[in-house]
């Protein structure tokens, strides 16, 4: 039992000594340190996707375009812009939805400009005085018209129409909305320096002296579609609008944008508040009746019943038919083929004039 139990411990002494000594073991060999090994990668990180474009929920209906819900029933603010070389640069004409420019008296023109809202427009000017078709432009829109004085015809209208009016001239406490630009006074005149702004109407509409949402019922038909340019239409790239000897105007097609560049008095017409040269995807021309009243050469411009047109879009053009019920309907446009004009989505500059005393060339 002796001799058993130390061959045992004699074995167990043997093995111990073996391991001292290096021999084998069942362990794996350290790895050679020289031997080259591949680097840690860090984990590849996807990239974030982009975030779909905010498109509002709502329709600009002047426009066509996408607008925030809370301005689509709103009543646009229809400006009285003077359009005189020494009046230049106008102030905010960039950012008009729709421009109406109109003969008055002595071949000059000048423009009503439309605006869906005037949040965050800075200067609107300089703002002139009204006449009776401009009042009836605006009421066809059932907008809220801002003015500085106007014919003794124009103040007759809106008080026999009841036209909701801001007055730069006669007006009561709605005169404060406007200004005598201190620059445009000694660059462009006192006549020239009117002007007011975005903030200044917005303040005054919030005092709640006129409703600013259309009434229940109402609704502007005009219809857009994305791309408006006429399927059929002769090529109108570049297009001269002569509404007298004093006044030209120039509409050139931009292909890159899809908007006509508008240029006047040899030039380009540039907003002095924006520096953006005024542009428009619909330039539309109307066709109508126009005679003289007086000795100052005050005019009577026709803007109701019916008559001709042209409809420019997307470098080309195609004759249209307009029409308008009575002063606080909007116009109708349609197609030689009596369907109804689309215009193509985005703003528009609507030219009225006389076949008789001014002249429409394109090419």
């Amino acid at each position: 039992m002796k001799k058993r139990t130390l061959a045992i411990l004699l074995a167990a002494w043997m093995l111990l000594a073996l391991a001292g000594c290096g021999g084998k073991t069942d362990r794996e060999p350290a790895p050679d340190s020289t031997e080259e090994t591949e680097p840690e990668r860090p984990p590849v990180e996807e990239p974030d996707p982009e975030p779909e474009p905010y498109i509002p929920a709502g329709r600009n209906p002047l426009t066509g375009l996408p607008m925030e819900p809370e301005y689509e029933n709103l009543r646009p603010v229809a400006i009285m812009l003077n359009n005189l070389k020494a009046a230049q640069p106008q102030l905010g004409i960039s950012q008009a939805d729709i421009i109406y420019e109109v003969p008055v008296e002595g071949g000059i023109t000048r423009m009503l400009c439309l605006y869906q809202t005037v949040e965050g427009i800075a200067t609107l000017g300089s703002v002139r005085s009204a006449r009776p078709y401009f009042v009836e432009l605006a009421l066809g829109h059932d907008a809220i018209y801002v003015h500085a004085g106007g014919s003794q015809e124009a103040y007759s209208n809106l008080r026999s129409w009841k036209v909701d009016h801001m007055d730069g001239v006669r007006g009561g406490d709605d005169a404060q909305i406007f200004w005598r630009d201190p620059d445009r006074k000694r660059n462009n005149g006192y006549e020239h320096s009117l002007i007011t702004s975005g903030e200044k109407i917005l303040e005054y509409l919030g005092k709640g002296k006129i409703v600013t949402e259309h009434a229940a019922g109402w609704n502007y038909l005009q219809a857009f579609k994305e791309d408006g340019t006429p399927t059929a239409g002769e090529a109108a790239e570049h297009i001269q609008v002569r509404f007298s000897s004093y006044k030209t105007g120039t509409f050139d097609y931009d292909a890159a944008t899809g908007k006509y560049l508008v240029g006047q008095y040899g030039k380009e017409h540039v907003d002095g508040s924006t520096g953006s040269q005024i542009s428009a995807t619909n330039v539309l021309i109307l066709k109508t009746s126009t005679a003289v009243l007086d000795d100052v050469g005050r005019l009577r411009v026709q803007t109701t019943g019916d008559g001709e047109g042209l409809f420019f879009c997307g470098g080309k053009m195609v004759p249209i038919q307009w029409s308008r019920k009575d002063r606080n309907s909007a116009f109708a446009y349609t197609l030689e083929n009596g369907q109804s004009l689309a215009l193509g989505q985005g703003n528009s500059y609507v030219c009225i004039l006389s076949p008789k005393t001014s002249s429409v060339e394109y090419e």
